[in-house]
């Protein structure tokens, strides 16, 4: 799918590599996009990628002295998802990172990401609009920045230049009087694409509004701003005849199109439900109520942090080498350097318990577990397995015994066709390493992105439950 795969050391390396293939090239962070698009031949012009995933210190949150917030280029959504600092200072761009994919999707996709692909249905933009942030675009010849509401030209398109990667994402951080949510309407409760979404961003000044921001998603060619309910907002109190009229002028701002997720008119009428119901849950003081209290995220005990970078830089093409470590065991790989991670296990690795179900990151049955966090193997660039540590279905059960997910399934019937248990057994095991004794909400939040297509989900659930009885 490429001829060259870079993984330079630093920043100025990678955009020196950008300066010099320009539109050939691409730059890669979770991929999770990416991927579907080289493998469907959506961009047959690209054959180079920069996989920037080994540079350190660009997986950070932080707020600055001056109050900004900042997003590194490779800050994921589970980054997101689990921060303290965005659950308490940007609620609404956290609830709309935990509702991004599955806990695999969730750990390689990044916010950067996601703004780039430029979709209207993204989920992050519409938050990150509302809360006026701005994106740092760095090239071989400096730096520029771009207001996120100016950033975008059209359906998937940005004012970035080929030459050009996003390196830094800020906003204001909200007060003590910051109020704000995120809702989103699909046509299931995960793994799916927003039919319509809506951010809301308030100011308090005692019970009043003082400012308002409210965005829209999935209503327009980009993602917009409902400047008169914005505006109608601004000085009133939330009452039940306030909410009702800022749903309304919010429905009349959206623009909305029919496609195979919902009609136009459905999707007007939902920007005004969307919109009422967050300003009804900031006014009860519930915006936060459904916030699960500690998230799942597939990573085990702690939070994983990126390896540090290859001193040199390094540069796979169909002659080097892939050297990783699979199961704690070395391989070398001498081919298949230009597939997904899984097809290299599968084929050039001979490991073939983890399946190939969809190629897109929607079934689950390619999880395996790569740098201690799960993973769709699947969306990750075969290369990208260079120098890390990857578990597979095959490294479950140790000295001579089923680790206890695998016994569990035994016992508990929790097997049909068979198809899809190696990815239930590795989002198993890695949600017992994070929860000990999981509750049923939580072993249902780690299976969000498996899927039995025999529904054997009740089994599912009970060898979840009796693999922690075992474990302990």
């Amino acid at each position: 799918m490429w001829e060259r795969y870079y993984t330079p050391e630093n920043l100025d390396k990678a955009a020196e590599i950008l300066a010099e293939y320009g539109a050939e090239a691409r730059v890669i962070a979770g991929a999770t996009d990416l991927m579907l698009e080289l493998e469907r031949n959506v961009r047959p012009d690209v054959n180079v990628l920069v996989d920037i995933t080994r540079i350190p210190g660009l997986d950070k949150i932080r707020e600055d002295d001056q109050g900004w917030i900042h997003l590194g280029p490779l800050v994921t959504h589970n980054h997101a998802a689990n921060s303290r600092v965005l659950l308490d200072k940007a609620f609404t761009l956290a609830c709309a990172c935990w509702m991004v994919g599955s806990p695999q999707i969730r750990n390689r996709g990044t916010i950067a990401g996601n703004l780039i692909t430029a979709s209207p249905a993204n989920d992050t933009i519409s938050p990150l609009m509302a809360l006026d942030a701005k994106v740092i675009l760095k090239s071989k010849t400096g730096t520029r920045e771009v207001a996120l509401k100016e950033f975008y030209k059209g359906v998937r398109k940005t004012v970035m230049q080929p030459d050009e990667l996003l390196v830094d994402i800020v906003f204001p951080a909200a007060g003590e009087n910051g109020r704000s949510s995120f809702y989103k309407l699909a046509l299931r409760r995960a793994q799916a694409i927003s039919v319509v979404n809506a951010a809301v961003v308030l100011e308090m000044e005692g019970e009043k509004v003082g400012k308002a921001a409210v965005t829209l998603g999935s209503v327009a060619p980009t993602i917009i701003h409902a400047e008169e309910a914005e505006a109608y907002l601004a000085g009133k109190e939330l009452s039940d005849e306030v909410i009702e009229e800022a749903g309304r002028l919010s429905m009349e701002a959206s623009r909305p199109i029919d496609d195979v997720r919902g009609s136009a008119a459905y999707r007007k009428q939902m920007v005004k439900v969307s919109v009422k119901r967050i300003l009804r849950s900031i006014k009860e003081g519930k915006e936060k109520a459904a916030y699960p209290a500690s998230p799942v995220m597939l990573w085990g005990k702690e939070e994983p942090h990126l390896h540090e970078s290859l001193p040199n830089g390094l540069v796979h093409t169909a002659k080097e080498s892939i050297k990783t470590t699979i199961n704690g065991k070395a391989y070398e790989f001498t081919t298949g350097q230009e597939k997904s991670l899984l097809r290299l296990l599968r084929e050039e690795g001979g490991l073939t318990g983890s399946k190939e179900g969809c190629a897109e990151g929607e079934c689950g049955a390619c999880t395996v577990w790569m740098d201690g966090m799960a993973v769709m193997s699947c969306l990750v660039p075969a290369p990208r397995a260079h120098g890390a540590n990857i578990v597979t279905v095959e490294g479950l059960a140790a000295d001579g015994k089923l680790h206890p997910i695998q016994q569990a399934f035994i016992e508990e019937g929790a097997v049909q066709c068979g198809y899809c248990t190696p990815g239930f057994l590795m989002s198993g095991a890695k949600l017992l390493e994070e929860r000990p004794q999981p509750n049923e909400d939580e072993i249902k939040q780690a299976i969000t992105g498996n899927l039995c297509r025999c529904t054997g989900y009740y089994k599912i659930i009970s060898a979840f439950e009796k693999a922690a009885e075992i474990q302990a």
